[in-house]
């Protein structure tokens, strides 16, 4: 069906709120900063993969915004999210704040899509008992 005009314009802010924070993750992992290299210490990762996680953090991302990609962008992303809750599982991170942010931002993220796009609601239809 197609979104009301109301639900594609809490579609877009939640898109939008979404990809402002993505792209400001993305380009702190590029920039590898002094933030980035201490959660990286403290995951056991190295240094050297910020800047890879950022650069396919950001082609996802652009992906998500262009209209004509944003499903696979969005099914990117969900990937990507889905590694963070692993290595924040495996790093024994703090489960409701830390490990599972992934997954709220995911939730915001296809929610977002949702509300949007119509071809979204058509594969993932919501049924009612």
């Amino acid at each position: 069906t197609t979104p009301s005009a109301t639900a594609r314009k809490v579609g877009y802010v939640l898109s939008g709120l979404f990809v402002v924070f993505m792209l400001f993750d993305g380009i702190i992992h590029i920039l590898n900063l002094q933030t980035v290299k201490d959660a990286s210490a403290e995951l056991g990762l190295p240094d050297s993969l910020a800047l890879t996680a950022g650069v396919v953090q950001l082609i996802c991302l652009a992906l998500y915004v262009i209209p004509r990609t944003s499903i696979l962008g969005a099914i990117l992303l969900t990937g990507y999210l889905g590694g963070a809750v692993l290595t924040n599982l495996r790093a024994e991170q703090p489960l409701l704040s830390t490990t599972l942010f992934a997954v709220y931002t995911g939730i915001v993220m296809w929610a977002g899509l949702y509300l949007r796009d119509e071809k979204v609601r058509e594969i993932i239809p919501v049924r009612r008992a």
